[in-house]
């Protein structure tokens, strides 16, 4: 079994059947299991082995992160040759049985006797040692192109990369810039009507959103308040805003009553609205001296009014329609006084859809709790506050829908 194992081996190819027998004899059988490491890079390199059964991994490296994997010997092969070569040398590599594998060791003094005894086969050794250095050196050279290959992949992602970058930071500067123009379009400034204390808070789910408030003086006594929200997010629904806002500011001064208002702008929107969106519009003139609210509601949320004792005011309503959903619409009409030392709540469903972590909405129930419990404070308290227990029912949950609050304190 030996004999034939030797004669597979290139190296010996050559000898005479007598060489081949004396050497059977001569060398050691060693036997590994499959993971076994029988040859450690940087050890002193005294010895080689023949391998006649099992698979060898060549390693770089060994158990770091640079670890690979040069090469795998078949049987006939021979490990470890050039230290015999190179007296004193290191080995250069790791060997790593893949398979349970079966080597013949020869030691530098078996070397050294066979080289005397068969001084010829010292030029096969050249020979084959020529064709292993050029199968490394062409290895070699393939890991090179390999590498540099990954590495021109490597650049062209870093290059992609930053290019996703600079276009995500441009994206938010220009966010930024629409936020900016988006706020100066909400009053900042609260309204003076006598007999009447103002508040109002508006956060968008975005960096910009489809919510919007206003508050309109159409005479020295009168006053419009307005609150809407668009049937989408973010910036498409921050540009329909801008347009039905100015559109609500543009009729409310020119029309009638507020019925007649957004029926001038629904015809409007249906006429520039290719992009089948909508809103509901909450849009009333407030009468200082009578307390009298004349309003209009295209598919808004109802408001909340409660007197000064905490009794909710019953409002009477009717169906309504968004605005920009169909041609005629359906309008709830309504007039109404507010009580003196009453609180009005306008908002949008942003703050009762808010989501905790278990999906448990926010709801109108703990909307109407909390606004009972802060109507004596001033208007703009009570907007804050709502603000603040809305999210802390939120918690952790993010916001995904933008929530506007207008609240009215009568004096």
């Amino acid at each position: 079994m030996k004999e034939q194992a030797l004669q597979q081996v290139a190296f010996f190819a050559g000898l005479p059947a007598a060489e081949i027998q004396r050497l059977a004899v001569a060398l050691r059988e060693r036997e590994f299991p499959a993971g076994a490491v029988f040859i450690q890079e940087g050890d002193t390199a005294d010895f080689f082995f023949i391998l006649i059964e099992g698979e060898v991994e060549i390693i770089k490296a060994l158990g770091t992160p640079n670890e690979r994997v040069l090469g795998v010997s078949q049987p006939g092969s021979f490990l470890g040759e050039m230290g015999l070569i190179n007296p004193g040398s290191r080995r250069t590599a790791s060997a790593r049985t893949r398979t349970p594998a079966r080597l013949l060791l020869m030691t530098r003094a078996d070397f050294d006797a066979l080289l005397r005894r068969q001084p010829d086969l010292a030029y096969e050794m050249v020979r084959v040692l020529s064709c292993r250095l050029d199968q490394t050196q062409n290895r070699t050279i393939l890991d090179l192109e390999e590498k540099n290959l990954q590495l021109t992949k490597a650049y062209e992602s870093l290059k992609a990369a930053q290019q996703q970058l600079i276009e995500k930071e441009k994206i938010e500067r220009e966010l930024d810039v629409a936020r900016g123009i988006q706020q100066s379009m909400v009053p900042r400034i609260r309204p003076q009507l006598a007999g009447f204390d103002f508040g109002a808070r508006m956060i968008p789910a975005r960096a910009v959103g489809g919510d919007f408030f206003d508050f309109i003086p159409l005479d020295e006594r009168t006053l419009g308040i307005v609150i809407g929200d668009v049937s989408d997010k973010g910036v498409p629904a921050a540009l329909f805003m801008a347009l039905t806002s100015n559109l609500v500011r543009a009729e409310a001064r020119r029309a009638g009553s507020p019925g007649e208002v957004l029926r001038n702008i629904n015809r409007q929107l249906m006429e520039i609205n290719d992009a089948g969106m909508f809103v509901t519009l909450f849009y009333g003139a407030l009468d200082s001296p009578s307390r009298q609210l004349r309003y209009a509601r295209a598919g808004h949320e109802l408001p909340m009014i409660y007197d000064e004792r905490g009794d909710p005011i019953v409002l009477p309503q009717a169906p309504g329609l968004p605005l920009g959903a169909a041609d005629e619409i359906l309008l709830d009409e309504q007039t109404v006084v507010l009580p003196s030392g009453g609180t009005a709540l306008f908002y949008t469903d942003g703050i009762t859809d808010s989501l905790d972590g278990d999906g448990n909405q926010f709801g109108l129930d703990r909307l109407r709790q909390t606004l009972l419990h802060l109507r004596n404070s001033p208007a703009q308290a009570i907007c804050d506050t709502l603000l603040q227990v809305s999210e802390n029912h939120r918690g952790q949950t993010p916001q995904y829908d933008d929530i506007t609050l207008v609240a009215i304190r009568i004096k």
